[in-house]
């Protein structure tokens, strides 16, 4: 309460309203209290053991929140049983020019045409080197360089998963960002399969003698149900261990009319108007796999019953990232504590 009706009005209100300022702001600040949040101990709760992986709680930290990793202690303190960092891709860039980032508050959602501004797999590699071991276990997302040409892609992607293989708990692997020229094209079942293929070559040889890291693939909303459909035939033949459903949206349905002025922006949407069809492609996929597939469920979620319904549709594990924004860090606690 004190957060939706003090800190947010105060934080929104910041740098001239500047969505991407009071971003840059506010992971600052975390990022300058993480020695001391590196000491903060949450004791497991609701945990599970999905891909792998020992989970403490199942609701994380979506990537593009923290793409740099610059604040991930925090991240634990504040009850995230999980981080996902990125996306990060081989060569740094700038992303797209500015403004880009627009919060359509009346809605409770947020437009994004980031453009995956980020400072290079090498550059967060020497960045988690210096940091040392977390307390959750990290994701980490990888995408195509913006001038790496799409038919090049595939060699993009296996040298960030180089570059970063000995820190990840997982890789996603991000074919799915509205804000990247032809990305989205690599969901199609032939470049999808190059690629799959290759990574998967080349986790093997990262992981010698020990256990791969697990892959997991992000889809968009904005696919019909036999692309979805095509996306798992291929996920299934190359051993992707789990999908992420789902990204931003290009749809602007169920947006408040104070927001539709702003529903001209160019970009992904994300927040409370993709919690229904977030819902049902997870359902979609836990049907076509019979569940033996995990999903981590994302989009829309903002409190303990929109997780729960997401785990009901068939997710193992939730994401947050525009709930985080509007609810604040007490709503994650408030999930786990209903999870429990």
């Amino acid at each position: 309460m004190v957060y939706k009706s003090v800190v947010r009005n105060v934080l929104f209100r910041m740098h001239g309203g500047d969505a991407e300022r009071i971003h840059e702001t506010t992971l600052r600040a975390l990022s300058l209290v993480s020695p001391v949040a590196a000491k903060v101990r949450r004791k497991p709760a609701a945990e599970r053991t999905v891909f792998g992986v020992r989970f403490p709680n199942p609701v994380g930290l979506a990537a593009g929140l923290d793409k740099n990793g610059r604040a991930l202690p925090a991240w634990g303190a504040l009850g995230f049983g999980f981080v996902e960092v990125g996306t990060v891709t081989r060569h740094p860039q700038p992303g797209n020019p500015k403004p880009r980032l627009f919060r359509l508050r009346d809605s409770e959602a947020i437009i994004n045409r980031m453009g995956f501004n980020n400072d290079g797999a090498l550059e967060l590699a020497n960045r988690l080197d210096r940091l040392g071991p977390l307390s959750v276990p990290l994701g980490i997302s990888l995408g195509k360089s913006k001038v790496t040409p799409v038919e090049e892609a595939v060699e993009d992607y296996r040298a960030s998963l180089r570059a970063l293989y000995r820190h990840g708990d997982y890789f996603a692997v991000n074919i799915s960002s509205p804000n990247t020229p032809g990305l989205r094209s690599l969901q199609d079942r032939g470049a999808l399969t190059e690629l799959l293929s290759a990574l998967d070559e080349t986790s093997g040889e990262l992981a010698g003698s020990g256990r791969r890291k697990p892959l997991l693939v992000k889809i968009a909303p904005d696919l019909t149900d036999q692309a979805i459909a095509e996306v798992l035939e291929v996920c299934a033949a190359h051993g992707v261990a789990g999908l992420i459903a789902t990204n931003t949206t290009l749809s602007r349905d169920g947006l408040a009319p104070a927001d539709q002025a702003k529903a001209a922006e160019a970009g992904g949407l994300s927040g409370r108007p993709l919690a229904v069809r977030a819902r049902e492609v997870v359902r979609f996929v836990s049907r076509e796999t019979d569940g033996k597939l995990p999903v981590i469920g994302v989009g829309g979620i903002f409190g303990p019953d929109d997780a729960k319904a997401m785990l009901d549709a068939g997710a193992s594990l939730v994401q947050v990232y525009t709930g985080f924004i509007y609810e604040g860090p007490g709503m994650v606690r408030r999930i786990v504590k209903s999870l429990v």
